[in-house]
C-alpha cells in the first residue's frame, strides 16, 4: 500500500540528495536570490539570460541543469555577477524591475568594503547570539580582535576601530548597519554570506565562541561601558571631552598589550576567566 505523504517525502529528499551532490541550486537558493535584489520570477529569468518563465518552472519543482545553476549561486554569491547580468540583459527587462535590481546591488556592494574575515566573523556572530544590535556587534568585534591575540598571537581581522564617544567602533561595518540605529540587526543582505562562517579555522572559532558566551551576555550599553574603563579606547580619547566626537585610532599594538596583560591576571581562554573580568570591570565602574 502506498502513501501520497510517504511518497512525496522520499521524492523530496531523493531530490535533495542529488541537488547536494551535484551542487544544484535548490528552490530555497532561488527564493533567496530573489528577496536579495528584490526582483519576480520572469525579470529574474530574464536578467540571468534565461527564458521569461525558466525560474518559475525551478521553483515548481524542476532541477535546473549545471550551467544554469552555476549562473544562479554565482549571482547568489556576488553583486558584481549580478550587476553584470542586469546591464548585459536590460533591454529585456522593465525600467522598474531593473532599477529596483540594481539599487538593491549597489547596497550589497557596500558590505564588501570590509575583508572577507571580518564578514566571516560577523556572520558567525550573528549565528551566535540570538539578536545583534548595531552597538553590540562594534564592541563584540572590538573583544573579538582582544581575545584573538591572546589566545592566537595575531589579529582576528586587518581592520582598525576608532575611538568614537560610544566606545570602539569599526567605520566600515558602522557604515553597513547605521539604519538600524540601536535595533536588533535583521538584515537579509547577509544572506549572500550565508556559511561563510564555515571558512573560520578551528582557533579562531574559539575566540568567537568565548566572547559570544561571556561578552555576548551583556547589552550594547554595558559593553559600551566595559570599553570605556579599558585603556586601549580611553588612551585614544585622551584630550577629548565625553562628548567629544573623535575618528582616533585605537591601535592594535594597544589592544594586544591591554589584553596580554589582563589574561595574565584572569585567563582568558576560558569563559569563567572572561565573565570575572567583566564583573570586575563592571564593579569598578560602580
Amino acid at each position: 500500500m502506498n502513501i501520497p505523504g510517504l511518497i512525496d517525502e522520499n521524492v523530496r529528499e531523493m531530490d535533495e540528495q542529488y541537488r547536494a551532490y551535484e551542487g544544484i541550486v535548490s528552490a530555497e537558493d532561488i527564493e533567496k536570490l530573489m528577496k536579495l535584489y528584490k526582483i519576480g520570477k520572469g525579470p529574474l529569468s530574464l536578467a540571468l539570460g534565461f527564458g521569461e518563465i525558466t525560474i518559475t518552472r525551478y521553483l515548481s519543482g524542476q532541477i535546473p541543469s549545471k550551467e544554469y545553476s552555476d549562473v544562479i549561486k554565482a549571482a547568489l554569491t556576488s553583486p558584481a555577477y549580478m550587476k553584470k547580468k542586469l546591464n548585459e540583459n536590460k533591454e529585456r527587462i522593465a525600467p522598474a524591475a531593473y532599477n529596483k535590481a540594481i539599487n538593491a546591488v549597489v547596497q550589497l556592494e557596500s558590505i564588501f568594503a570590509v575583508s572577507d574575515q571580518m564578514l566571516r566573523v560577523i556572520s558567525y556572530l550573528f549565528k551566535r547570539m540570538e539578536e545583534v544590535t548595531p552597538l553590540m556587534l562594534q564592541k563584540l568585534l572590538y573583544f573579538t580582535q582582544g581575545v584573538s591575540f591572546v589566545l592566537n598571537g595575531k589579529s582576528m581581522f586587518s581592520e582598525n576601530c576608532q575611538a568614537w564617544v560610544h566606545g570602539p567602533v569599526y567605520p566600515e561595518v558602522y557604515n553597513m548597519f547605521r539604519d538600524f540605529k540601536y535595533n536588533p540587526i535583521e538584515d537579509e543582505r547577509f544572506v549572500i554570506f550565508e556559511g561563510a562562517e564555515n571558512q573560520l579555522n578551528e582557533d579562531e572559532c574559539r575566540v568567537i565562541d568565548l566572547v559570544a558566551d561571556s561578552f555576548g551576555l551583556y547589552s550594547g550599553k554595558v559593553l559600551e561601558k566595559i570599553t570605556h574603563e579599558e585603556r586601549p579606547w580611553s588612551s585614544a580619547r585622551k584630550g577629548y571631552g565625553n562628548d567629544i566626537p573623535s575618528n582616533e585610532m585605537i591601535t592594535m599594538e594597544s589592544i594586544e598589550a591591554y589584553y596580554i596583560e589582563k589574561n595574565a591576571a584572569y585567563d582568558f581562554s576560558s569563559v569563567e576567566g572572561l565573565r570575572t573580568y567583566i564583573e570586575d570591570v563592571l564593579q569598578r565602574k560602580r
